[in-house]
Formats: C-alpha cells, sequence, structure tokens
C-alpha cells in the first residue's frame, strides 16, 4: 500500500487549488446570494481541463480516473460547493456516456462536454420515484427509428442550464427495474421544457429544475446502450457520482474547520484565545480525525472505481460517512464561531447550509445503508 498521489495528480490538485482561489472563492458568496452560477464559471473548468476528466483523450478529455478527480473536487469545493456540485453532475453523465455510448455518440457529445461548451445533468428522480428508483413512471414509447418520451423528472441538478440530458425512462412498464432504458436527449428538443427554478437551503447557486416531457420524440439513435439495461447504466454512474459528491460536501466542511481553527486563534474568552480551552481542542481533534478518515474512505472507494469496475459498497460507504462528518463538521464548526456563525458576515453559515444537501443527494444515507447491507448479506 502507498498512500501517495502520483506526481501528475499532485500537479493536478494544485492547478486546481490556485484555480479555485483565483476564480471561485472570492465570488462563491455572491453567487450564492444571487442564486446563479455564471455559464462563464463552467467555461473556464472547461479550460483548464476539469470538465472532461472521465473522457477518453480521444475525445477532448483527460481521462485522469477517479482517484485523480477527488483532488479536484475537493479543492473546487472548499472554494464554491456550487461550482462542485454542477461539476459533478456533469461528470454523473459524461462517465457513463464515454462507457456505454456508441462511437457516434462519443463524438457527437463529448468533445463538446470536455471543451466546456456542453453542459450535462442525470435525470431519474420523479415525484413518485426517489429512493425507489426502481418504480419510475416516465414513458419511452418505440416507434420506428424514434420513441416519444412523456413524464417528468425532479429535483434535476443543471435542469434548464444544461445542453444534454441523460434521461431513465421505462420502455417496458410491464418488467420494473428491467425495463428501464437510457436516453440522450439534448435541451431544445421539441416537447422537452422546463418547470421553475427551484429556491433552496443551501448550493442555491446551483439551478435545480423540473424536467417535462410531453410527446417529446426523440431519433432511437439517441438510446443509450441496450434498451431495458438503463437502469444497470444508471447505477453504475451513481457509484461514481457517490465519490465525486462526497467530495462536493466534504470540501465546504474542510473550509469550515479552517475558518473555526483561524476564529478559535484569535478570539479571546476569559482572557485568552478559545483554542487554550480543552474543549475547544477535543472538537477539533474530532474533526480533524474524521475529515482524515473520510478523506482515505473516498480515495479507497476511487482506487476500486479506476481499478474493480463499479464498486457499490466502498462507495456507499464512502458517501455515507464523508457526507455525516461534512455535516458535523461544519455544524460544530459554526457552533465554535457562536453567534457570529449564524450571520452571512461569515462563510462558515454557507458551509453548514451546503453539507446538509450532502446527506440526501446521490441516494440518501438511508439507502447508502441499504446498498451496505446488501453487500454484508450477499
Amino acid at each position: 500500500m502507498q498512500f501517495k498521489l502520483s506526481d501528475e495528480h499532485e500537479a493536478l490538485k494544485e492547478v486546481a487549488r490556485k484555480f479555485a482561489q483565483r476564480e471561485l472563492e472570492p465570488k462563491a458568496a455572491e453567487w450564492d446570494e444571487a442564486e446563479e452560477l455564471p455559464r462563464q464559471v463552467f467555461k473556464k473548468l472547461g479550460e483548464v481541463g476539469f470538465a472532461g476528466m472521465f473522457s477518453p483523450e480521444e475525445y477532448g478529455g483527460t481521462e485522469i480516473g477517479f482517484v485523480g478527480s477527488v483532488g479536484v473536487f475537493l479543492e473546487i469545493a472548499k472554494a464554491c460547493t456550487s461550482s462542485a456540485g454542477t461539476l459533478a453532475v456533469h461528470a454523473l453523465i459524461q462517465e457513463p456516456l464515454a462507457r456505454h455510448g456508441k462511437e457516434d455518440q462519443k463524438k457527437r457529445f463529448l468533445p463538446l462536454m470536455t471543451a466546456g461548451n456542453y453542459l450535462g445533468a442525470f435525470a431519474i428522480t420523479e415525484p413518485g420515484a426517489g429512493s425507489d428508483a426502481a418504480s419510475i413512471q416516465t414513458s419511452a414509447q418505440g416507434n420506428g427509428d424514434s420513441y416519444l418520451v412523456n413524464g417528468n423528472k425532479i429535483f434535476i441538478t443543471n435542469g434548464g442550464e444544461a445542453d444534454v440530458y441523460l434521461v431513465m425512462a421505462k420502455t417496458d412498464k410491464t418488467k420494473g427495474a428491467q425495463g428501464v432504458s437510457a436516453f440522450i436527449i439534448e435541451k431544445g428538443t421539441q416537447g422537452f421544457t422546463f418547470g421553475k427554478k427551484e429556491k433552496k437551503l443551501g448550493v442555491r447557486a446551483s439551478a435545480t429544475r423540473e424536467l417535462i416531457f410531453e410527446n417529446c420524440r426523440i431519433p432511437s439513435a439517441n438510446l443509450l446502450g441496450e434498451e431495458g439495461k438503463g437502469f444497470k447504466v444508471a447505477m453504475g454512474a451513481l457509484n461514481g457520482g457517490r465519490i465525486t459528491t462526497s467530495c462536493v460536501y466534504l470540501g465546504p466542511a474542510i473550509s469550515a474547520f479552517e475558518a473555526a481553527r483561524k476564529y478559535a486563534e484569535t478570539r479571546i474568552q476569559f482572557g485568552k484565545p478559545i483554542k487554550e480551552f480543552q474543549a475547544t481542542q477535543f472538537a477539533f481533534a474530532e474533526m480533524a480525525t474524521e475529515i482524515q478518515a473520510a478523506k482515505l474512505m473516498i480515495y479507497n472507494a476511487a482506487y476500486q472505481m479506476d481499478h474493480n469496475n463499479s464498486p457499490s459498497a466502498p462507495c456507499s460507504m464512502a458517501k455515507l460517512f464523508s457526507t455525516e462528518v461534512a455535516f458535523r463538521t461544519a455544524h460544530r464548526a459554526l457552533q465554535i464561531f457562536g453567534g457570529y456563525g449564524y450571520i452571512k458576515d461569515y462563510p462558515v453559515e454557507r458551509y453548514f447550509r451546503d453539507t446538509r444537501l450532502g446527506l440526501i443527494v446521490e441516494g440518501t444515507n438511508e439507502i447508502q445503508k441499504l446498498v451496505i447491507a446488501k453487500d454484508i448479506f450477499k
């Protein structure tokens, strides 16, 4: 075992750190307040190679794998959770497209996505199908050389902003999960519209909208993989998504930890900095230990993804543990700030709001426990 990143991955992480500090951190609070992430931000992510981390080089990607992406996502998330979340969902569609796409599909979409010209989104959740993803009702009826899609998806990150969507729909409603197929649907397709932009507690700059399909006709060539294999495509994508999600929400927790550490060094109570009180020291010791453990779990899951083809349990363990640690850390950091942590003058308030979503997205943490338990008793 060698707990050390390659020189290439270290260099990439340093590029991400400098980019995040220069382009993201100074504007993150402003974007959060405006509830809008300028499209130019994503374009810049593409220019430095971060929009193509899971695409092969022949399509303009960097193909650095999951281990290499962890450092990038953590650095971006430390500066701006919304930027990291937007990029993570973009990766969530890119990786299965590179893995399962036909050659013409990859040539058509991947170069645009890796350059930052096309933003991606992943659509599986519906009003009646959240954790129970196999019960989706959106349908895709085959008709010769096309499919007619009807239904709606909710809580879709990048909804309305993305240019290309990976949509799960039932091609055979009698077969449950085996009747789900995956489709690539572009923004602007007739019959494909969007609901209102959701107002959220945290990660506010990242757009979340409903997708509405009303007799939306798409060519058969837009089927990703085989008909009836969409659920397998989705679950494989979500394994990787749980790694990137772990980074997206651990990032702001690390920033909250660092902000609280600096505050504890300067905040004077009872004649001395609060860092000198044992209760404060114990809190920091516990936070630092949990953050380190979460990082190791994420890197382990990333390594398994790069070498073991979609390992569900390690990915779910990393997501479960790291997002719980993230929210707990942000909560404790805010408490160290006291009343100051509750006002927007300090970023710890935003970090606290942002980390809460991690316990819900990419499968709630209760679902992660079911996945882990299934692996234990398989």
